[in-house]
């Protein structure tokens, strides 16, 4: 008897998460592809006496189910984390997901029909595509801060918006205040949503961070805008909690809590408590001078060996924060995706830019992450990635790619 066929969306996607788990199977490995904090600099006594004394003291709250929309003092607490002079959040206007994927994949459920158009900051975060994907959407790229662009044209008939301030993913570029403005402003115009998706934030290693397009989204009183906010512990504190939250108008949260309720039920209560509690004993805080200073060193660093031993091959900017450098081939027969076999033959992952566009036709460019490895090890990868370029140029594999 045959089964019935799987989904057709699966057929679409691409088999890059896949060599990076394949990866990780080669010795000496250096990994400078994914998004990963460095395991070195998480707080692990603190938080063991934490979850101790939470499982202890409130069994019932940490071990049992909890609230669909969260526990209600971690929406409180970061209700009054983001409120500002003008913008007066409440705990309806916050939602508890696991992780800020959830929340990718919520909005997806909500405000995305079949077939429906994001306009989205280009080139894209792969996990929102990844999330969408079911959905089938088309894609209206955004490319923030070109000549021409026009955020009222982008985001009219769009289903919703999807950005990166702050240090995106994967280019690392900072958006500035007056693109953000205009971006608030054409979400206004249109009535289109606005989703900004912050999880990089907190690693500003040059000047004061920007607002947040939420708070220049402030009215005087209770939020009900169009932003929709995206945040996540995974960065501040240790990825494995999946705590993220999501800050919007109340009858978003309301929609977003619906579909939540068929997804996961509730996200941990324990992992609830501990975020909770990590924001009442500032450890948050107390961790993030040392998360700064470690990573703007190996952004440095990564900078300084790309300056040796890259130069000849790719153009860059070095990023004010966040955790890669985006990279762009300076010949065009240089296809990254074939360079992503190249470098694994020579001991080191890198991203290739297809991953990151809708229509994976970005084959010029390489996201670099510098959070994960010491100084040391950025250095060597570096050199290995320039020898694994060099090579694939010299025997002729990027031909194909440029053929009419």
């Amino acid at each position: 008897m045959t089964r019935p066929a799987l989904a057709d969306w699966l057929s679409q996607t691409n088999d890059v998460t896949q060599v990076f788990l394949a990866a990780g199977q080669i010795p000496d490995l250096i990994n400078m592809a994914g998004g990963l904090p460095d395991p070195a600099l998480w707080p692990v006594d603190q938080i063991a006496g934490l979850t101790d004394r939470i499982i202890r003291d409130h069994p019932a709250q940490a071990l049992g189910y909890s609230p669909i929309e969260g526990l209600p003092e971690l929406r409180d607490a970061i209700a009054a984390r983001f409120s500002r002079p003008g913008l007066a959040l409440r705990r309806d206007n916050v939602l508890i997901t696991t992780g800020g994927m959830q929340a990718l994949d919520l909005l997806g459920k909500v405000l995305l029909n079949p077939g429906g158009i994001i306009a989205a900051q280009s080139p894209t975060y792969l996990g929102a595509l990844d999330a969408w994907r079911p959905r089938a959407p088309s894609y209206r790229p955004m490319h923030l801060g070109a000549n021409g662009f026009d955020p009222l044209a982008a985001l009219q008939g769009a289903q919703f918006a999807y950005t990166v301030p702050n240090f995106s993913n994967p280019t690392g570029r900072l958006v500035p205040v007056g693109e953000r403005q205009a971006l608030l402003d054409a979400a206004r115009g249109t009535g289109t949503w606005l989703v900004e998706d912050d999880p990089y934030g907190t690693l500003c290693y040059d000047g004061p961070p920007l607002p947040r397009i939420l708070d220049l989204a402030a009215t005087g009183g209770a939020y009900d805008g169009p932003v929709i906010y995206l945040g996540t512990l995974s960065k501040e504190l240790a990825p494995g909690f999946r705590i993220g939250w999501v800050i919007a108008a109340p009858r978003m949260i309301a929609a977003l809590t619906t579909a939540k309720q068929g997804s996961d039920m509730c996200t941990s209560g324990l992992c609830q408590m501990i975020a909770l509690r990590a924001f009442q004993t500032g450890l948050t805080e107390q961790i993030l001078p040392r998360v700064l200073d470690t990573y703007r060193q190996r952004r440095d660093a990564l900078c300084a060996a790309m300056d040796r031993h890259l130069a000849p091959f790719l153009d860059w900017q070095i990023p004010q924060g966040g955790m890669f450098v985006w990279a762009t081939a300076r010949d065009p027969r240089l296809d990254t995706d074939r360079l992503l076999r190249a470098a694994l033959d020579h001991g080191v992952c890198i991203t290739p830019g297809s991953t990151f566009d809708p229509m994976g036709q970005d084959r010029r460019s390489v996201r670099i992450n510098f959070t994960l490895n010491p100084q040391d090890r950025l250095a060597e990868g570096t050199r290995r990635l320039a020898k694994a370029i060099a090579s694939t140029l010299a025997d002729g594999q990027t031909a194909s790619s440029i053929s009419p």
